[in-house]
């Protein structure tokens, strides 16, 4: 396992870009997994996978994140400058532009309809972006996007491991309606992981969206999952509105939150009770929401 801190940064820095050797380094405060995250100076962004598996997504956001940014009203990431393999760090790696605005949380936005609204206009813009030469959903970016199918023995091992905790006949139920369709128009562009950790705000209200590192094209329903994670009864229907999803993309957006929350739920149950807990919220949530709906 690589060592990546601020003394790892600082001689990638040097050694690659010494126009900028004179700036400060420091870690942000949330740094996502997939990479590991610093400040440079106060205007910039270092950004390094903490692992072979996330270098694909070096080369993808180096590529796409221009292209897109052009179309969206909302800023996204921004690559500056992209950093290459050396004997200290064996990965490429980005330096970005550093966009202001704090972590979502549910304290910081002024109006969650407002927000709910906010958040769907911005992807229903992404989706209507040139997809065609973009990269189909697959390994690189976790199927995202892709057919929710390829995570069914995962999910239904959680629901099975699970039937002393949840309805096990109910989960399958949602879980399996979810499976029941495809995504029959041309793939869009998806970005993969719409959670509070990427999105960012400012003054109350939605200001820029960050780490594509799970990009991609396919099926939009992935990025609906926050209905369930993050929104109330109302502002889910408001995001509901925004998005335009038919029925059958609804319920797959349902079934990508639930396979999500199971697993995460499976995996800390006897290590993290917070983490558990949270996910245990999220799969009542989705359990109640259905059960209103039918």
């Amino acid at each position: 396992m690589i060592k990546i801190d601020v003394d790892l940064v600082s001689k990638l820095i040097n050694s690659q870009f010494p126009e900028w050797s004179n700036l400060d380094i420091k870690p942000v405060k949330k740094s996502g997994n997939d990479n590991k995250t610093f400040h440079l100076g106060n205007s910039m962004s270092v950004r390094l996978p903490s692992d072979e598996a996330y270098v694909p997504q070096v080369e993808k956001e180096q590529k796409w994140l221009p292209i897109l940014a052009k179309h969206l009203s909302t800023p996204i990431s921004e690559p500056l400058a992209k950093g290459e393999p050396s004997e200290d760090y064996p990965h490429p790696w980005s330096v970005n532009k550093w966009l202001d605005g704090e972590t979502l949380t549910l304290e910081n936005i002024d109006d969650s309809n407002q927000f709910a609204n906010d958040l769907g206009k911005f992807l229903v813009e992404l989706q209507s972006i040139d997809a065609s030469e973009g990269p189909l959903a697959g390994e690189h970016n976790f199927y995202r996007g892709g057919d929710i199918v390829v995570y069914d023995d995962e999910c239904r091992d959680a629901i099975n491991n699970n039937v002393n905790t949840f309805n096990k006949h109910l989960l399958k139920e949602i879980w399996e309606l979810a499976l029941t369709s495809k995504w029959a128009g041309e793939p869009v562009w998806v970005h993969g992981d719409i959670a509070p950790g990427n999105i960012l705000i400012e003054n109350g209200k939605l200001c820029a969206v960050i780490d594509f590192g799970i990009l991609g094209v396919g099926d939009p329903s992935c990025d609906a999952a926050m209905a369930w994670t993050f929104f109330d009864d109302s502002s889910r229907k408001t995001f509901k509105n925004a998005l335009n999803f038919d029925a059958e993309t609804w319920n797959r957006a349902r079934g990508w939150a639930l396979w999500k929350a199971l697993i995460t739920y499976n995996y800390n149950k006897q290590s993290n009770k917070a983490v558990a807990d949270e996910q245990c919220n999220i799969i009542e949530v989705i359990i109640n929401d259905y059960e209103t709906e039918r």
